[in-house]
């Protein structure tokens, strides 16, 4: 019993210093990196390296922690090493050394050797005897220099009085990654219900590779503070890769501050280079709703046209929905046809989600300015709003109506019931029969006190 238990602490023990990495990705072109790896001390003062972390890595940010003998090593210093191996670097770094160029091509004369002198606008090299200007071959060269890296790397000079391995915990923050929700609403051929999916998209350009991380999304609105930071060389490369994960629902969300985080439920490796999809949420038969809103304010002719649901558990969401962008599609027969798009924003559970899908094709509105008189301070203004279905069905429509927030106001001689929403909005609900037209008439009333 006492050797199981041992086998059991040990097993435990290994895992807790098992190198790990996990990232934390913002929605403002943020993540948070944290990485453990093994380090072996020796006792005195040394240097220790860790590569492979972000070419775009904000170096204030750092964040080392030994997890064990804390208090036994003291960190004298702490780098970035970004000067990167390239062929111009390189060369440069041999300018007054000797090269080797194995001349191919047109000239095939031999091996030539001699001191570089210059490489900007073309190779100078100095041979025994005479100056060869863009000599053109296969270049060799003797070693790598010590100050060139193949990858970006945080080095440490530290100090410690103890040896053997430790668990170094390393944190930062890196742009070049970041992170959006995706979603696709498919409804059906009446428009009452509707399949919905979500899926978390990732690009990753920060110039590292993750693998086997341990991924957490925040979403919410994070204010960060504008700095003057260290001058970098920066290249935005392009997207190589898109790597979809279907059906794959494995994300826990909890509140966090005043956000929300997704974690995903498995590692997962996020290449340099890649965007990454991920599906989050999915929900079918969702009860929407199409909605019909003239707003001559906004358009003196056009009736716009939404799909509204709820967040709610009762129609299998209840999550908070990151911000982001959803297409949606319709049944047509035995095909799915795309149909309108829209930026959704943070949405809680049990809110509502409004679609704004376009503008619709046989319903449009008139307004009309019948009347205006003024009587000191006070005037009334009289209008007419003329509502045309040239559907075959009748319809609901939602008259939204803006008025003059600086000056006290009331409604007279209102032809249909309206709804006060605000200070300024009031809103009129009518049913327009099939292929005919409705009026909604009112005057209102402004004054000065």
């Amino acid at each position: 019993m006492k050797k199981f238990i041992l086998i059991i602490f040990v097993l435990f023990v290994v895992c807790q210093i098992a190198d790990a990495v996990s990232v934390t990705i913002y929605n403002n072109d943020l993540a948070l990196v944290r990485d453990t790896k093994t380090i072996k001390l020796v006792k005195g003062v040394q240097n220790i390296e860790i590569d492979n972390v972000a070419s775009k890595i904000d170096a204030t940010s750092v964040l080392p922690k030994f997890l064990s003998n804390t208090n036994k090593i003291k960190i004298l210093e702490q780098n970035f090493d970004f000067d990167l191996v390239n062929t111009d670097k390189l060369l440069s770094k041999y300018i007054g050394e000797n090269i080797e160029i194995e001349r191919t091509g047109e000239d095939k004369r031999g091996k030539l050797t001699g001191k570089l002198l210059a490489t900007y606008g073309g190779l100078v090299v100095q041979t025994e005897n005479k100056l060869v200007l863009n000599p053109q071959g296969e270049i060799s060269l003797s070693k790598l220099p010590e100050d060139l890296r193949l990858k970006p790397t945080l080095i440490w000079l530290l100090e410690s009085e103890v040896e053997g391995n430790n668990q170094l915990e390393v944190s930062y923050q890196t742009s070049g990654i970041g992170w959006n929700a995706d979603y696709v609403l498919v409804t059906n051929e009446k428009d009452t219900l509707a399949d919905i999916t979500g899926w978390v998209t990732i690009n990753n350009n920060c110039g590292a590779t993750f693998k086997d991380a341990g991924l957490k999304l925040v979403a919410g609105d994070i204010n960060r503070v504008p700095q003057n930071r260290y001058s970098q060389k920066r290249m935005m490369a392009p997207l190589m890769a898109m790597e979809a994960n279907v059906n794959d629902s494995s994300f826990e969300e909890k509140s966090f501050f005043e956000y929300h985080i997704y974690e995903l439920q498995r590692k997962s490796t996020l290449k340099d280079r890649e965007i990454k999809q991920i599906e989050f949420t999915s929900a079918k038969n969702i009860p929407v709703k199409k909605v019909f809103t003239y707003n001559a304010g906004l358009d003196p002719v056009k009736v716009k046209v939404s799909l509204d649901f709820k967040n709610s558990k009762e129609n299998n969401l209840g999550i908070p929905l990151p911000k982001g962008r959803i297409r949606v599609s319709k049944y047509d027969a035995d095909s799915i046809e795309f149909i309108g798009e829209d930026n959704i924003d943070h949405t809680a559970k049990d809110a509502k989600v409004s679609i704004d899908i376009g503008n619709a094709f046989d319903i449009t509105g008139t307004k009309t300015q019948t009347d205006n008189k003024t009587e000191g301070k006070t005037s009334y203004q009289s209008f007419s709003i003329k509502i045309k279905n040239s559907k075959n069905t009748p319809v609901e429509v939602n008259i939204v109506e803006t008025l003059n927030a600086w000056r006290n106001w009331e409604i007279r001689e209102n032809s249909v019931p309206f709804t006060k929403k605000d200070k300024s909005t009031i809103e009129f609900l009518i049913t327009v029969p099939a292929n005919s037209e409705k009026e909604v008439k009112y005057t209102v009333k402004y004054w000065w006190k």
